[in-house]
Protein backbone atom coordinates (compact mmCIF):
# COMPACT_ATOMS: atom_id res chain seq x y z
CA UNK A 1 0.00 0.00 0.00
CA UNK A 2 2.50 2.81 1.46
CA UNK A 3 5.23 4.05 -1.30
CA UNK A 4 8.89 4.40 -0.39
CA UNK A 5 9.49 6.40 2.76
CA UNK A 6 11.18 9.95 1.59
CA UNK A 7 12.57 10.40 4.90
CA UNK A 8 14.03 7.17 5.75
CA UNK A 9 14.12 6.45 9.56
CA UNK A 10 16.98 6.69 11.45
CA UNK A 11 16.07 3.73 13.35
CA UNK A 12 13.72 0.97 12.96
CA UNK A 13 12.09 -0.75 16.32
CA UNK A 14 10.04 -4.37 15.19
CA UNK A 15 7.68 -6.01 17.36
CA UNK A 16 8.90 -9.69 17.62
CA UNK A 17 6.09 -12.37 16.73
CA UNK A 18 4.24 -11.58 13.62
CA UNK A 19 6.20 -9.02 12.74
CA UNK A 20 9.97 -9.67 12.59
CA UNK A 21 10.39 -13.71 13.34
CA UNK A 22 7.39 -16.10 12.12
CA UNK A 23 7.00 -18.09 15.37
CA UNK A 24 3.83 -19.39 14.96
CA UNK A 25 4.93 -23.08 14.10
CA UNK A 26 6.58 -23.25 17.65
CA UNK A 27 3.49 -21.64 19.00
CA UNK A 28 0.69 -23.76 17.20
CA UNK A 29 2.92 -27.20 18.48
CA UNK A 30 2.41 -26.08 22.21
CA UNK A 31 -0.94 -25.24 21.85
CA UNK A 32 -1.74 -28.66 20.35
CA UNK A 33 0.58 -30.32 22.71
CA UNK A 34 -2.20 -28.52 24.98
CA UNK A 35 -5.15 -29.81 23.30
CA UNK A 36 -3.43 -33.41 23.28
CA UNK A 37 -2.83 -33.23 26.79
CA UNK A 38 -6.40 -32.96 27.51
CA UNK A 39 -7.43 -35.37 25.01
CA UNK A 40 -8.72 -33.66 22.44
CA UNK A 41 -7.01 -33.46 18.30
CA UNK A 42 -5.08 -31.16 17.38
CA UNK A 43 -6.38 -27.40 15.71
CA UNK A 44 -5.74 -26.39 12.06
CA UNK A 45 -2.44 -24.25 12.13
CA UNK A 46 -4.45 -21.64 10.60
CA UNK A 47 -6.79 -21.24 12.99
CA UNK A 48 -3.87 -20.98 15.58
CA UNK A 49 -2.02 -19.05 13.84
CA UNK A 50 -4.68 -16.09 13.66
CA UNK A 51 -4.68 -15.46 17.59
CA UNK A 52 -0.62 -15.47 18.00
CA UNK A 53 0.11 -12.49 18.65
CA UNK A 54 -3.03 -11.88 21.15
CA UNK A 55 -0.70 -14.08 23.71
CA UNK A 56 -0.56 -17.23 25.76
CA UNK A 57 -3.81 -16.87 27.23
CA UNK A 58 -5.51 -16.30 24.04
CA UNK A 59 -4.27 -19.32 22.72
CA UNK A 60 -5.66 -21.31 25.74
CA UNK A 61 -9.14 -20.24 25.12
CA UNK A 62 -8.90 -21.47 21.99
CA UNK A 63 -7.74 -24.53 22.94
CA UNK A 64 -9.91 -25.41 25.71
CA UNK A 65 -12.25 -22.74 25.54
CA UNK A 66 -11.21 -21.83 29.23
CA UNK A 67 -11.42 -17.76 29.49
CA UNK A 68 -9.24 -15.89 31.65
CA UNK A 69 -10.71 -15.92 34.76
CA UNK A 70 -11.86 -19.77 35.11
CA UNK A 71 -10.53 -21.81 37.62
CA UNK A 72 -8.00 -23.93 35.45
CA UNK A 73 -6.87 -21.42 32.93
CA UNK A 74 -3.61 -20.26 34.72
CA UNK A 75 -2.86 -24.14 34.69
CA UNK A 76 -3.36 -24.39 31.53
CA UNK A 77 -1.29 -21.42 30.49
CA UNK A 78 1.40 -23.01 32.13
CA UNK A 79 1.21 -26.19 30.47
CA UNK A 80 0.82 -24.30 27.28
CA UNK A 81 4.21 -22.12 27.58
CA UNK A 82 6.36 -25.32 29.11
CA UNK A 83 5.47 -26.94 26.29
CA UNK A 84 6.85 -24.21 23.75
CA UNK A 85 9.55 -23.27 26.27
CA UNK A 86 10.83 -26.95 25.23
CA UNK A 87 12.42 -25.47 22.00
CA UNK A 88 11.00 -22.10 21.50
CA UNK A 89 13.01 -21.83 17.88
CA UNK A 90 12.60 -25.41 16.47
CA UNK A 91 10.70 -24.02 13.57
CA UNK A 92 10.71 -20.14 14.10
CA UNK A 93 12.46 -18.28 11.39
CA UNK A 94 13.02 -14.35 10.49
CA UNK A 95 10.43 -13.73 7.86
CA UNK A 96 11.88 -13.43 4.54
CA UNK A 97 13.16 -10.74 3.24
CA UNK A 98 13.79 -8.70 6.61
CA UNK A 99 17.86 -9.78 6.93
CA UNK A 100 19.16 -7.74 4.82
CA UNK A 101 17.21 -4.82 6.06
CA UNK A 102 18.26 -5.36 9.68
CA UNK A 103 21.37 -5.94 8.64
CA UNK A 104 21.69 -2.32 6.95
CA UNK A 105 20.28 -0.97 9.98
CA UNK A 106 22.84 -2.10 12.24
CA UNK A 107 25.31 0.22 10.57
CA UNK A 108 25.38 3.64 12.77
CA UNK A 109 24.66 5.86 12.97
CA UNK A 110 21.46 4.11 11.96
CA UNK A 111 20.06 1.39 14.80
CA UNK A 112 17.33 -1.18 15.48
CA UNK A 113 15.58 -3.28 18.37
CA UNK A 114 13.05 -5.14 19.63
CA UNK A 115 9.86 -4.38 21.80
CA UNK A 116 7.87 -6.96 22.73
CA UNK A 117 4.89 -8.10 25.14
CA UNK A 118 6.70 -11.91 24.78
CA UNK A 119 8.16 -12.64 28.22
CA UNK A 120 12.37 -12.46 28.52
CA UNK A 121 12.25 -15.91 29.33
CA UNK A 122 10.59 -16.82 25.90
CA UNK A 123 12.30 -13.90 23.95
CA UNK A 124 15.52 -13.93 24.72
CA UNK A 125 16.15 -18.26 24.13
CA UNK A 126 14.24 -17.04 20.79
CA UNK A 127 16.08 -14.38 19.44
CA UNK A 128 19.54 -15.99 20.87
CA UNK A 129 19.14 -19.17 18.56
CA UNK A 130 18.28 -16.89 15.58
CA UNK A 131 21.53 -14.86 16.13
CA UNK A 132 19.71 -11.80 16.09
CA UNK A 133 21.84 -8.68 17.66
CA UNK A 134 19.79 -5.51 18.59
CA UNK A 135 20.71 -2.87 19.70
CA UNK A 136 17.54 -2.59 22.17
CA UNK A 137 16.20 -5.20 23.60
CA UNK A 138 12.13 -4.85 25.61
CA UNK A 139 10.23 -7.16 26.76
CA UNK A 140 6.94 -8.18 28.54
CA UNK A 141 8.73 -7.93 32.14
CA UNK A 142 11.26 -5.51 31.93
CA UNK A 143 9.09 -2.69 32.62
CA UNK A 144 6.45 -2.09 35.13
CA UNK A 145 4.05 -1.46 31.96
CA UNK A 146 4.11 -3.00 28.47
CA UNK A 147 2.15 -2.12 25.08
CA UNK A 148 0.35 -0.51 24.31
CA UNK A 149 1.53 2.16 27.05
CA UNK A 150 4.44 4.14 24.84
CA UNK A 151 7.04 3.66 28.16
CA UNK A 152 8.64 0.36 26.00
CA UNK A 153 9.15 2.05 22.85
CA UNK A 154 10.77 5.57 24.50
CA UNK A 155 13.34 3.29 26.55
CA UNK A 156 14.37 1.47 23.56
CA UNK A 157 14.72 4.54 21.60
CA UNK A 158 16.94 5.73 24.77
CA UNK A 159 18.92 3.01 24.66
CA UNK A 160 19.86 3.56 20.54
CA UNK A 161 20.57 6.88 21.32
CA UNK A 162 17.60 8.03 19.07
CA UNK A 163 14.43 10.36 19.40
CA UNK A 164 10.89 8.83 18.74
CA UNK A 165 10.48 11.19 16.40
CA UNK A 166 13.36 9.50 14.42
CA UNK A 167 12.03 5.81 14.96
CA UNK A 168 9.66 3.75 13.02
CA UNK A 169 7.67 1.23 14.84
CA UNK A 170 6.67 -1.68 13.48
CA UNK A 171 3.95 -3.80 14.05
CA UNK A 172 1.45 -6.79 13.61
CA UNK A 173 -1.42 -5.77 16.30
CA UNK A 174 -3.32 -2.53 16.92
CA UNK A 175 -1.64 -2.25 20.29
CA UNK A 176 1.19 -1.74 18.35
CA UNK A 177 -0.13 1.40 16.57
CA UNK A 178 -1.65 2.66 19.66
CA UNK A 179 1.72 2.16 21.22
CA UNK A 180 3.87 3.95 18.34
CA UNK A 181 1.25 7.10 18.48
CA UNK A 182 1.13 7.75 21.90
CA UNK A 183 5.41 7.51 21.52
CA UNK A 184 5.25 10.07 18.69
CA UNK A 185 6.76 7.82 16.17
CA UNK A 186 6.04 6.43 12.96
CA UNK A 187 3.71 4.06 13.28
CA UNK A 188 3.86 1.08 10.47
CA UNK A 189 1.51 -1.69 10.50
CA UNK A 190 1.70 -4.78 8.41
CA UNK A 191 -0.02 -7.19 6.99
CA UNK A 192 1.48 -10.30 6.58
CA UNK A 193 1.08 -11.22 10.43
CA UNK A 194 -0.99 -13.18 12.77
CA UNK A 195 -4.21 -10.99 12.03
CA UNK A 196 -7.64 -12.47 13.14
CA UNK A 197 -9.37 -12.64 9.80
CA UNK A 198 -12.34 -10.10 11.11
CA UNK A 199 -9.49 -7.62 11.68
CA UNK A 200 -9.11 -4.77 9.60
CA UNK A 201 -5.89 -3.81 9.44
CA UNK A 202 -6.33 -0.11 7.64
CA UNK A 203 -9.02 1.36 10.55
CA UNK A 204 -5.93 1.42 12.87
CA UNK A 205 -4.71 4.36 10.89
CA UNK A 206 -1.49 3.13 10.85
CA UNK A 207 1.18 6.25 8.92
CA UNK A 208 2.37 2.91 6.59
CA UNK A 209 0.79 -0.22 5.94
CA UNK A 210 2.87 -2.66 4.01
CA UNK A 211 1.35 -6.35 3.31
CA UNK A 212 4.87 -8.26 2.79
CA UNK A 213 7.88 -8.24 4.29
CA UNK A 214 9.33 -7.26 0.79
CA UNK A 215 7.26 -4.29 0.49
CA UNK A 216 8.35 -2.96 3.77
CA UNK A 217 11.84 -3.42 2.57
CA UNK A 218 11.53 -1.89 -0.64
CA UNK A 219 10.52 0.76 1.19
CA UNK A 220 13.41 1.19 2.77
CA UNK A 221 15.15 0.79 -0.02
CA UNK A 222 15.75 -2.57 0.31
Amino acid sequence: MSQAAPNPPRALLFDLDGTLVDTAPDLARATNALRAHHDLPALPYETIRAQVSNGGSALVTLALGLESDHAHHDAARSFLLDAYGQDVAAESRLFEGLAPLITAWAEPPRAWGIVTNKPRAYAAPLIEALALTPGAFLCADDLPVKKPDPAPLWEAARRLGVTAEECWYIGDHRRDIEAARAAGMTAVAVGYGYLDEVEDIHAWKADHVFDTPAALAKALGY
